[in-house]
């Protein structure tokens, strides 16, 4: 029997459906950009680089990324809208060819205390279905091993009608869930220092009180001094029981205080409400202080920090708790899982396997899965989220990167490459943002923007190939090859910094004499235990500032100035000049337009549609009233200062009559960390990831203290850039300062006088020293990972 031939429906010329193989972008606008226009190929690897604020994010993130979730979400029913995030068009001529968008960012993974990396990849869920069907002894359903399920039990009487009648029965239910009760599935619970919140042997009338915002005559004061609950002239440490129980503990009530009606609280659920259940980042600097230094959280003593019920981890798989599987090291668990050999759970197991597998090929086998998502670095957190992307069947995706080798050794990033290869094999389009010129070199078409940041970027400099870059004359194609020399001669250490035994995370008994008074270097591949050592290890007297990656948190209203307390001078200056209050001068608060209440623009809402943010009419988008715009400080009014670079502030503040010292101290630092060219006024949410980061530097550069903790400092920087970083490290070390940096960057570690190498691998196999010494020693010697690849670095 002959089988039937399929015929041939090839047609010589190319089908229509074919020729839709771009992304075409056509006078995008958003932020910086100006009127860029560019066409990506679809099905391929494409890079988008340029110096930090030149553009990048805006294009890909800002404008095709939002384009193309928006235009997803309004396939939606209206209702469903309404419950979504609503995503304003993009600044843009037109967009064509997109197809469904995957973001994979750096955004931090929600810091909730419950949140781990368990919970986060679904790896937990599939945990304990499994040890609900295999655990001995049987004790629920998959909720008996959640930490986020209480257990509860009620019973009562329900009526049900029963031919034709009413019944009353008496009906109970229970659920077992899995959390402990005494932390409430946190693993930690929280102790306040009383002494942090009221001096006892003073009365409340003498100002006993020495909490943030409970001023002595301010209404948080008068609830408590004219509650008529204790005596304000009695000290604190002289109440009776039932007075200091009133005092710090009553429940809620409602009564008349100073003849208004009022809710009295106790003092600890109130100060608990309003200060500790909020986001320590979010917090304004001093209430945070306060925090740190009045709550201790101490690991919980019943759960001893597993999260979960005795119950939850007396039933066991082969010996093995849900606590110990979720405490071992992912390499280790997968190991576990692949032993298991069960037929009744055999697509569960899969699954599992395949889920953990995914962490130890994208690098990840060394953390635990009971992790707190919230600890997680932003390249760490970037590669969580990748791992539901590697088994996925999706194909003509669009997945979009941000700087996915951040946080990686040179070692890890042919691994990283090597993921983005196979996406784009699968048939998607992959979008990079990227400086690393190991990645950059991967890529089939680049996209180099630029010339310069901010103001001076938003246009396409170079288009096409790899090589082609190369030969261009861009900022980037120039400092392609660029390569950091090793130094001839090292400083000497002025002392050291000792820590002995340390044990945090993987260390493992660590003993180590960081040098002082030199820029020092601390490496390793990703997980050997670099910031357990320098963040959780270093004495706390040390004076140590430590400048780490947690994002900066601010609303559109938040800017360069109010972050970096800039403001607060130049409010000074304004008033003093003028005879008025500094309030004026603040768009947050007497001075603000009250059209827009200082937002300089007017948001309206169209329910389940997009809302429309127009700029305001009144102050044209200026943020303050009329009158206050009359008042001027060396020929300039308040709007006109905000709209200068941090360059022209500087040469602004720096003499004549606007001469402000303290305005230009801050100045100086901003442009000392090269954001010379961002302006005073400009959203904090319209920044890069690099820009904030270097923000953040600048602002703690002004702390007192002479040891200085950078984590990853090249986060963000164009190569062009980290020249600028190393001359702001050494201007740091000269003025006497001590310097360490957590990096994997070969150009610091070149530039280093002492580098500690941690290692030799990740989780349980790193957390040893394996070298400490000079970067020659290090190159010489190459007898670990770090000093080979600095080796090829600098072409030893």
């Amino acid at each position: 029997m002959s089988k039937a031939r399929r015929p041939d429906t090839r047609s010589p010329e190319l089908h229509g459906a074919d020729s839709h193989d771009l992304i075409r972008v056509h006078g995008a606008r958003e932020n910086n950009l100006k009127d860029v226009s560019v066409e990506i190929p679809k099905r391929r690897l494409t890079v988008f680089t340029g110096v930090s604020g030149s553009g990048k994010s805006s294009l890909v993130f800002d404008t095709i990324a939002a384009e193309s979730q928006r235009l997803i979400n309004e396939t939606y029913s209206a209702f469903v809208q309404g419950f979504m995030p609503t995503l304003a068009r993009p600044e843009v001529d037109v967009l064509d060819g997109l197809t469904t968008a995957i973001i994979v960012d750096q955004q931090r993974i929600g810091a909730d205390p419950r949140s781990t990396v368990g919970t986060v990849t679904d790896a937990n869920a599939m945990l304990r279905i499994l040890f609900s069907r295999l655990g001995q002894p049987h004790i629920g359903s998959p909720k008996a091993f959640s930490f986020n399920v209480a257990s509860i039990s009620g019973a009562g009487a329900v009526t049900v009608e029963r031919g034709g009648q009413k019944v009353k029965e008496r009906r109970s239910f229970s659920i077992t869930g899995g959390m402990c009760p005494r932390c409430e599935g946190r693993g930690s619970v929280t102790d306040i220092d009383l002494t942090q919140l009221y001096d006892d042997s003073k009365s409340l009338n003498e100002d006993a009180l020495s909490i943030p915002g409970y001023k002595s005559g301010g209404w948080n004061y008068r609830l408590y001094t004219e509650s008529g609950l204790v005596d304000p002239d009695k000290p604190i440490r002289k109440y009776t029981k039932k007075e200091l129980h009133a005092f710090l503990y009553l429940e809620p009530t409602r009564m008349k205080i100073a003849g208004i009606n009022m809710t009295y609280e106790g003092l600890i659920p109130r100060v608990q409400k309003s200060m500790l259940a909020k986001d320590k980042e979010a917090m304004q600097p001093h209430i945070r202080a306060f925090v740190e230094r009045a709550v201790t959280f101490t690991v919980c003593p019943d759960c001893e920090g597993t999260r979960l019920t005795d119950a939850a981890r007396s039933s066991k798989i082969a010996g093995i708790s849900i606590a110990d599987a979720c405490a071992m090291q992912i390499s280790d668990l997968a190991a576990w899982v692949r032993g298991l050999d069960e037929s009744s759970v055999a697509p569960l197991l899969a699954s599992l396997q395949q889920t953990l597998e995914s962490f130890v090929e994208i690098g990840l086998g060394y953390l635990s899965l009971d992790r707190p998502a919230g600890t997680l670095s932003g390249g760490e957190a970037q590669r969580v989220k990748m791992i539901r992307h590697l088994g996925s069947s999706l194909t003509d995706v669009t997945y979009v990167f941000d700087e996915p080798t951040i946080g990686l050794h040179p070692h890890d990033i042919q691994r990283m490459n090597d993921l983005l290869l196979r996406l784009r094999d699968k048939g998607n389009t992959v979008l990079v943002v990227e400086h690393k010129p190991e990645t950059i070199a991967i890529a089939d078409h680049v996209v180099d923007l630029g010339p310069g940041a901010g103001a001076a970027g938003g246009t396409v400099c170079f288009e096409g190939t790899v090589e082609g870059l190369r030969a261009g004359g861009t900022v980037t194609g120039r400092h392609f090859d660029d390569r950091a020399a090793l130094k001839e001669t090292v400083r000497k250490p002025t002392g050291t910094l000792e820590i002995r035994g340390a044990t945090a995370h993987n260390l493992q008994d660590v003993d180590v004499d960081i040098p002082l008074g030199v820029l020092a270097v601390v490496t390793g591949v990703a997980g050997s235990g670099k910031s357990s050592l320098v963040h959780g290890s270093i004495p706390a007297d040390a004076q140590v500032i430590s400048v780490d990656q947690t994002p900066i948190r601010g609303s559109r209203r938040s800017n360069p100035a109010t972050y970096t307390g800039l403001l607060e001078p130049i409010r000074k200056a304004f008033a003093k000049v003028n005879g008025v209050k500094p309030a004026l001068f603040s768009a947050n608060s007497e001075g603000a337009c009250p059209t827009c209440n200082g937002a300089g623009v007017v948001y309206t809402d169209l329910a389940m549609m997009a809302g429309v943010a127009t700029t305001c009419e009144e102050c044209e988008g200026k943020r303050f009233q009329a009158a206050v715009l009359d008042y001027h400080l060396g020929g300039r009014d308040i709007s006109e200062v905000l709209a200068m670079s941090v360059t022209e502030a500087e040469e602004f503040f720096g003499s004549g009559e606007a001469r402000t010292p303290a305005a230009h101290a801050i100045l100086d630092r901003l442009a000392d960390v090269g954001l010379g060219y961002l302006t005073l006024g400009q959203p904090l949410t319209t920044l890069s990831g690099g820009e904030r980061q270097r923000l953040k530097l600048a602002t703690r550069m002004g702390d007192k203290g002479g040891v200085y903790v950078l984590d990853e400092p090249t986060t963000g920087l164009h190569l062009a850039d980290v020249e600028q970083l190393l001359g702001l490290l050494d201007r740091l070390v000269d003025a006497g300062k001590s310097v360490i940096v957590v990096e994997h960057h070969q150009a610091v570690m070149a530039h280093a006088d002492w580098i500690i190498d941690l290692g030799p691998g990740a989780g349980h196999d790193g957390g040893r020293i394996v070298f400490e010494g000079t970067p020659a020693d290090l190159v010489a010697a190459r007898s670990t990972l770090t000093g080979e690849h600095l080796a090829a670095y600098v072409r030893a």
